[in-house]
């Protein structure tokens, strides 16, 4: 009779294998380096992801986890709307750099095929994020909410890429102001 699994056996295998795609991306890491990474058996890695696709979509989905627990967390400490959406951007500033980019944003990228799952899950999220942001924005006194919220979602998209490729003193360092201003900016125009 097989041995069962440590009750921690999938969300090791998750770590080990968020931390070999975060590195060196999803195409370029093979099951076998995250059976190796792991020191496992090819069977205990099956027997919990059946496919590599359903392991980029648990790693996808957990990344996208992560985004809502970020969300909640700024919202938790920061009152007002229009703070939240920059204190978004500021929590995006301090991460952003530290890393190969946004691990769905990567992703989409490397599954340009609208019926794969990776693709499908990454697309979600993104829609998702947009409507977030669009929300929050819709509780600020802001002229066109909806504008603002897609203009908050440019500058962390920008944060990602930025960040990653430059660095904290890139480009990226300049974000958080880019938020405030363009949330001013757009109370402003409801004033008017």
């Amino acid at each position: 009779m097989p041995r069962k699994p440590a009750p921690d056996t999938r969300e090791r295998i998750l770590d080990a294998a968020a931390d070999l795609f975060d590195r060196r991306g999803v195409h370029a890491v093979g099951m076998q380096q995250i059976i190796d990474e792991l020191g496992c058996g090819k069977q205990l890695l099956y027997r919990e992801f059946s496919s590599k696709d359903q392991l980029v979509v648990a790693y996808l989905e957990r990344s996208a986890r992560a985004w809502e627990q970020t969300v909640v967390a700024v919202c938790a400490v920061v009152d007002k709307p229009e703070d939240q959406l920059v204190e978004l951007v500021r929590t995006v500033q301090g991460m952003a750099p530290n890393t190969r980019g946004c691990p769905l944003r990567n992703t989409h990228a490397e599954f340009p095929d609208p019926d794969h799952p990776a693709h499908q899950v990454s697309l979600r999220h993104f829609q998702d994020v947009r409507e977030q942001l669009r929300e929050l924005a819709r509780q600020t006194p802001a002229a066109d909410p909806d504008k603002l919220g897609d203009r908050i979602m440019l500058i962390i998209d920008g944060l990602y890429v930025s960040g990653s490729t430059l660095g904290p003193t890139g480009a990226a360092a300049t974000a958080v102001g880019l938020a405030r201003d363009v949330v001013r900016a757009e109370i402003a125009a409801a004033a008017v």
